[in-house]
């Protein structure tokens, strides 16, 4: 999200329609990706969050659209500052979920004499919600390359 809103910047300084239509593009994409994992049967997060993504996903679409028709780089501040926020907040949550991970749940054994102890915390998979009819999705991390 930053990197979307870094280039919407740059295409907005810039003044190339091209770049402007290529950043928007972008921003849609990324935003349409958020709208589809919101919408899977085994998105973990609860209804009033899909709900206000979803709702925030609109508005971001209109915005992409009337900028898309007349591509007016003046006109782009808010789909950076929703993608900054975001950003910041994904940020936020990724930051206080490796700060739990790292924090024991409970007190450590003693380590061997002579043990080094590197710091990393071991990786822990997310639980799966699983019914009877349908055996546990195992799931990646969602890695997106711009």
């Amino acid at each position: 999200m930053a990197e979307a809103a870094r280039r919407l910047i740059d295409a907005g300084r810039d003044g190339s329609a091209e770049a402007l239509q290529g950043a928007l593009q972008l921003n849609q994409r990324l935003w349409t990706i958020f709208q589809a994992a919101m919408t899977e049967d085994d998105c973990g997060h609860p209804p009033e969050v899909r709900t206000n993504i979803a709702a925030l996903s609109l508005l971001v679409d209109r915005e992409t659209m009337a900028r898309l028709a007349d591509l007016d780089g003046s006109k782009i501040d808010t789909l950076v500052n929703i993608n900054r926020q975001v950003a910041s907040g994904l940020l936020q949550q990724l930051q206080a979920g490796a700060a739990q991970a790292a924090a024991p749940a409970q007190a450590p054994a003693a380590a061997p004499a002579g043990a080094a102890h590197t710091g990393a915390a071991p990786h822990r998979p997310m639980p799966q919600a699983t019914s009877p009819e349908q055996p546990p999705v195992r799931r990646e991390s969602l890695s997106i390359s711009i």
